[in-house]
């Protein structure tokens, strides 16, 4: 009786040593997966933190980017309205400089009528001078802004620059020529202001 007893014990305390050893074995593995969790957790709260970080950065930047981009879009808008306001006053004082060359010119003119007015002993050649003067007056002035008079005579007619009025047989002149000039034409830095009118010789 005694000797089964004994060895009840024996198999119950054998029976025990494992459990023991597996209750710690789970123990183990549960602190493991607490330490695990515990670990995850603050890996999760650290990329958080870095995100948020991120974050405000990004934002910061995009602040700083828009706020520039204000800047730039303003300074355009005054560049802008500056330039038009330029090509306003070019249109407005475009004939500034012209106009002031042209006054004296008038001048003269007024002058030499209010003297032919006055006196009435003005010659003809007197006119005639002063005619001479006002016409090189603005003769200076055509070719100071570049104003070049086309005088096509005997040169073949070419209808970008002449306007041809009539044609005519003249024998001893080559067909499409040029052989008489009613009215200059005019030409602004070799942009047409005005065709020439010319009489062109016609096929014989």
């Amino acid at each position: 009786m005694s000797d089964t007893l004994s060895e009840v014990e024996n198999q119950t305390a054998a029976k025990a040593v494992p459990e023991a050893e597996a209750s710690d074995e789970q123990q183990q593995e549960n602190v493991q997966e607490e330490k695990t969790a515990s670990s995850d957790e603050i890996d999760i709260t650290v990329d958080i933190e870095s995100l948020q970080k991120q974050l405000r950065a990004a934002e910061a930047e995009i602040e700083q980017q828009k706020d520039q981009m204000l800047r730039q879009q303003a300074e355009l808008e005054n560049v802008r309205k500056r330039l038009r306001r330029d090509v306003e006053d070019a249109h407005k004082f475009a004939l500034k400089n012209m106009a002031i060359e042209l006054l004296p010119i008038l001048d003269s003119m007024e002058l030499e009528q209010k003297s032919a007015q006055e006196n009435q002993e003005t010659n003809v050649e007197t006119l005639r001078e002063g005619s001479a003067l006002i016409m090189k007056m603005f003769s200076n002035c055509f070719e100071k802004f570049h104003i070049e008079a086309i005088e096509p005579l005997e040169e073949k007619f070419d209808p970008e620059l002449h306007e041809a009025i009539a044609m005519v047989p003249v024998p001893d002149a080559e067909p499409n020529t040029i052989v008489q000039v009613q009215q200059k034409g005019y030409q602004l830095n070799q942009r047409l202001l005005r065709p020439a009118m010319v009489i062109v010789a016609a096929k014989s």
